[in-house]
């Protein structure tokens, strides 16, 4: 569904060149799980905006369902985008003056219009979705009065609202505690194998233990792929992967 070839970003700090993320190749079948880990600053969220469609690479290419995503109209990628690919960022990006239920449903709007018929389904799905990640108490509550869990949990069933052939993640948990965390990864992964898509999640936490597909390492803008299990997984204790560079 999306191969990925040599996806390179160069950034420039006055005459400091920057390179955020080096020649950088994946393939994601379609229901595929893949999870990236990295440090602060590696590229992670750098590469997953390049795949979403956000940031347009400095070179490299991006097929999407065999489409150079790249080399189309910004109209026509953003189309693209707003029906194929869900996001969830670290920081929810939940619009203020709108409550949870307008907040789900602006994606669907803005792809299927205000038709009263498609406002009947659209409403209908945003309900399901919010009654899936537990909030059926929240829909007409504004985003200031929610917990960042809850925050998390709306920027889901938001991403989700136009059926997504794939989802991405940037650090989903990255601002809640541990407990919470887990509660998100567990409604991510339900969702994800209720929906029948395929999920991209980049994560500083190296510590996730769903049954991802494929793992990757990004270590200074090169991505790596986890090639075998780790000693632990071989001898019962926790132990280092082992890394293959994908160049």
């Amino acid at each position: 569904m999306i191969k990925a070839i040599n996806l390179s970003k160069t950034f420039y700090q006055g005459r400091v060149k920057i390179e955020a993320v080096r020649n950088a190749q994946i393939e994601i079948q379609k229901g595929e799980s893949i999870l990236i880990t990295g440090p602060s600053g590696a590229g992670k969220s750098t590469f997953l905006h390049m795949l979403g469609g956000f940031d347009k690479p400095t070179k490299g290419d991006l097929l999407f369902d065999g489409i150079n995503f790249y080399k189309i109209p910004d109209k026509v990628r953003s189309k693209i985008r707003n029906e194929k690919v869900g996001f969830v960022f670290q920081f929810y990006h939940l619009l203020p003056e709108f409550n949870v239920m307008e907040n789900v449903m602006l994606p669907a709007l803005m792809r299927k219009g205000k038709n009263k018929k498609a406002l009947k389904d659209i409403k209908k799905r945003a309900e399901s979705l919010l009654k899936s990640v537990g909030l059926t108490g929240r829909l007409n509550h504004r985003p200031a009065e929610l917990s960042g869990g809850e925050s998390q949990r709306v920027a889901i069933a938001r991403s989700l609202i136009n059926s997504p052939e794939i989802l991405l993640c940037d650090e989903p948990t990255g601002n809640l505690d541990s407990k919470i965390g887990n509660e998100i990864m567990d409604c991510l992964w339900a969702l994800r194998n209720k929906e029948n898509m395929a999920l991209c999640m980049v994560t500083h936490d190296e510590c996730l233990h769903n049954d991802f597909d494929k793992r990757f390492k990004i270590r200074d803008g090169s991505l790596e792929e986890n090639i075998g299990k780790t000693i632990g997984e071989k001898n019962g204790t926790e132990g280092l992967h082992k890394w293959q560079v994908c160049r």
